[in-house]
């Protein structure tokens, strides 16, 4: 069974065009609807359309970004698919069709695949390189802690375990107090001992 799906991203936008373009191509049943693509369980449409599939039914599409946000949901997607046996066609990908169920179609995700990789090692390897900047000019400080330093978290939460014995606050009612986790309280605890 070869079914549609189309999607805008507001309420203000219209669906006429891709509804054509799905019609034309022969799709049995289209879902359609208006809602952001981006957070996949909010688009109950597409989530019910992946459970209705079966293995040789296929999923046509207009566009690939009404379809997935980034090209490794795109990815994440087709490989769900491929797994049922259900193949993914999109209509105009840049001008040409992609239909997962060819070799073609196939290559292209291969290469889209690599791509994404490819990128996501670019963007690691600046990130480094940012980092390593950053420490030369002593500006990098790294992850911030999660307490914050404004309202003095840590040293209030050190000020009460200090007291415990005249206030009688257990270390979790000291962490509830300060916001600080308990990992964090007692890793700081070793090092204030080990500074002492």
């Amino acid at each position: 069974m070869k079914y549609g799906y189309a999607r805008v991203s507001s309420s203000g936008q219209d669906l006429t065009a891709q509804l054509k373009v799905l019609e034309e191509h022969g799709c049995s049943k289209i879902y359609k609807e208006k809602v952001s693509g981006k957070n996949k369980e909010d688009r109950t449409e597409f989530l019910s359309l992946l459970s209705t599939v079966r293995e040789g039914d296929s999923i046509v599409v207009s566009k690939l970004d009404r379809y997935a946000r980034s090209t490794k949901d795109a990815l994440t997607i087709i490989e769900e698919l491929e797994d049922k046996g259900v193949s993914l066609v999109v209509l105009n990908m840049g001008g040409d069709k992609l239909d997962t169920s060819t070799s073609m179609g196939k290559l292209m995700v291969t290469m889209l695949s690599g791509i994404a990789e490819f990128e996501l090692s670019l963007i690691k390897e600046r990130q480094r390189e940012g980092i390593a900047l950053a420490k030369q000019r002593g500006v990098y400080k790294g992850r911030p802690p999660k307490y914050t330093e404004r309202n003095k978290g840590l040293q209030h939460a050190f000020e009460l375990y200090d007291n415990r014995n005249n206030n009688g606050k257990t270390v979790k009612e000291i962490c509830t107090i300060t916001g600080i986790s308990k990992a964090t309280f007692h890793r700081k605890l070793r090092d204030r001992s080990h500074v002492q």
